[in-house]
């Protein structure tokens, strides 16, 4: 089962980055997450794992699986009879344009079933991420002066 979702942003991809990246402040962007705590040190980088509490979800374990700083990151929470793999890639447009792309798939025989259970809250805790980090990046870009 995979759900994606996409979004464009205002602002220049070093910034989306930067602040896409910053997994542990999520919570103060998106109502999607409630709490993210570095369980291996801060910041992204293969191998760490991360606790995510999202509202009507039990606290999960994501471990970061691939990493290419700057352009994607990807992770993967394994329980049993089943894993999911979320991707994050961020694309320049322009100079001042970026696209992000977030992909959710969900494998295995639990994971599957879970994944059409609970797809319409998966989608819909997508489209918060997206639109917050939306809202985050543009209000950042625009308040630096650099925009209009």
């Amino acid at each position: 089962m995979i759900t994606a979702c996409g979004i464009d942003i205002d602002a220049p991809a070093d910034l989306v980055w930067t602040v896409f990246s910053d997994v542990e402040r999520w919570p103060e962007w998106t109502a999607s997450v409630t709490r993210l705590v570095a369980l291996d040190g801060p910041g992204l980088e293969v191998g760490r794992r991360f606790a995510i509490k999202q509202p009507r979800m039990p606290r999960l374990v994501w471990a970061v699986t691939e990493m290419v700083p700057g352009a994607s990151w990807t992770w993967e929470q394994r329980s049993p009879g089943g894993l999911t793999i979320a991707r994050h890639d961020v694309a320049a447009a322009s100079a001042t344009a970026t696209r992000i792309d977030q992909r959710l798939e969900q494998r295995g025989p639990v994971g599957a079933l879970v994944g059409a259970l609970v797809r319409s809250m998966t989608r819909r805790y997508l489209d918060l991420e997206a639109a917050g980090l939306k809202a985050r990046c543009e209000q950042l870009h625009h308040a630096d002066g650099s925009a209009p």
